[in-house]
């Protein structure tokens, strides 16, 4: 495995935000409130940076966006829903394979840096 760089936590954003769309299409707002939710309140991402990610990985092939088409919108109550169409996010296979890699990337450095720290691996 390659040495882990200064910036490497940084750069575990766009794994998680593949690891998101792994389990199924999303619009922005929804993976970062995922994301959130999955940081169980620890985790704080603003939204000047998830964005930006998004924007990455869907010119990297990582993801694909599309407008959400109108019959997509409708509520629980089937009525359509109001206010701006939102991008939808699918992971592609090639996001897929750097989820992988992005996966065995944080594996090598929590085995690294953990016991530095003294936290079991």
């Amino acid at each position: 495995m390659a040495d882990i760089s200064g910036d490497a936590l940084r750069g575990h954003l766009e794994t998680m935000v593949l690891s998101v769309l792994d389990r199924g299409e999303s619009h922005g707002f929804e993976i970062w409130r995922r994301l959130e939710d999955q940081g169980k309140g620890a985790l704080r991402l603003k939204e000047g940076s998830l964005y930006p990610a998004l924007y990455r990985l869907e010119k990297a092939g990582l993801v694909r966006a599309e407008w959400e088409k109108q019959s997509e919108q409708p509520r629980k109550d089937n009525t359509p829903r109001r206010g701006a169409r939102r991008r939808i996010y699918r992971i592609t296979p090639k996001g897929r394979r750097r989820l992988s890699e992005g996966r065995q990337q944080w594996m090598h450095f929590v085995s690294i840096i953990g016991p530095i720290v003294g936290a079991s691996a």
